[in-house]
């Protein structure tokens, strides 16, 4: 077994070596690509949605927040006081198409154009496919995947606008090289779940999925367009932010030997390490690059490589590498022990 995963695991690090490189961009000046625009975000009221707001408003991009819970919005509202931004906030359930379009129009009709779009508000489910209610995977998907199709849809007709009216030169609309005084970009969070699937995850991980294909397809249409628009699709590893302490579940996960209750969300939120300000600035620097997609954390990066090396068994492997790490683990410790005890005698 050792020499199955070793080989694997160099099969992996080949793959991050040609697809995937570390290096980072934390000293790329985006500002230009963002002030004097207008953001529009979901889910803005805590974690990554919170710190986008507070990263555009730095950069002097005005935003126009939203989010369901109107106590953690009026926060996130409060801490760009001081700023020399435009901030408006609604709120607001992303499941509702109507209610969606609304705050678009408002955009419109208070900032007077809109140039992004961060569809980012998300929920999660832990259950069993067997064990999971209709009602259940409704909810997830309406949040994930319906609210993002709903925000896309709603604001991309005024971001087009918004964006044709800067054109320099009237346009030609024939030119190859279409040019523009304002960016036009759309952001939509998927997951590392929306590259690899995992037990008792099937409908976040459908949920993804879905937002993936979706985004992936918008952004070759808009490429075709040469319109001055583009869109990126987020994949965030474990991110620090409240999704593990607002998600739903039930018992069914016991079947598959996994712990639920508070014992599932305890074990969902030792698994979100990433800072969700520092996943904040990778997002905005990726739609300022105009990145087709964007991984966010180590962990996304590695299992995306994983997938893309064993595409029919990543699964296993993961479990292998998994099995492994606890091992040299258990193996670290127990050399650690001996050496006090001995230091001790």
């Amino acid at each position: 077994m050792l020499n199955n995963v070793s080989g694997n695991v160099s099969a992996i690090a080949t793959s991050l070596r040609q697809h995937l490189p570390f290096s980072s961009q934390q000293d790329l000046d985006i500002t230009p690509y963002y002030r004097n625009h207008v953001a529009a975000i979901t889910g803005a009221g805590s974690g990554m949605g919170r710190e986008l707001a507070i990263h555009l408003a730095k950069m002097s991009c005005h935003v126009a927040l939203s989010d369901i819970n109107a106590e953690q919005l009026a926060q996130t509202k409060d801490l760009l006081v001081g700023y020399d931004v435009k901030v408006t906030t609604t709120v607001l359930d992303v499941s509702d198409n109507k209610a969606v379009e609304a705050w678009a129009d408002s955009v419109m009709a208070e900032h007077g154009k809109v140039n992004f779009i961060f569809n980012n508000a998300g929920v999660a489910l832990y259950s069993s496919v067997e064990g999971s209610s209709i009602s259940e995977l409704e909810w997830v998907m309406d949040i994930n995947f319906w609210g993002v199709v709903y925000g896309t849809k709603a604001f991309l007709p005024l971001i087009k606008n918004s964006v044709k009216e800067s054109e320099i030169d009237g346009g030609k609309k024939d030119s190859k090289a279409r040019k523009f005084n304002e960016h036009g970009h759309i952001i939509n969070i998927s997951s590392l779940f929306g590259l690899t699937a995992q037990p008792s995850q099937s409908a976040y991980n459908a949920s993804k999925f879905a937002v993936r294909g979706f985004t992936e397809s918008l952004r070759q249409e808009l490429d075709i367009q040469r319109c001055g628009v583009s869109a990126t699709c987020i994949h965030p590893g474990g991110i620090k932010t409240n999704i593990a302490n607002s998600a739903r579940g039930n018992d069914s996960i016991s079947d598959l030997g996994m712990r639920s209750g508070r014992k599932a969300i305890s074990s969902f939120n030792k698994f979100l390490k990433f800072d969700a300000s520092a996943a904040a600035w990778i997002i905005l620097q990726a739609a300022a690059t105009n990145q087709p997609r964007c991984l966010i954390g180590n962990d996304a990066k590695m299992i995306d490589a994983v997938q893309r090396v064993f595409p029919a068994r990543y699964s296993k492997v993961l479990n292998d590498v998994n099995k492994l790490s606890r091992q040299l683990k258990g193996k670290k410790r127990a050399k650690t022990a001996n050496r006090k005890a001995a230091i001790a005698n």
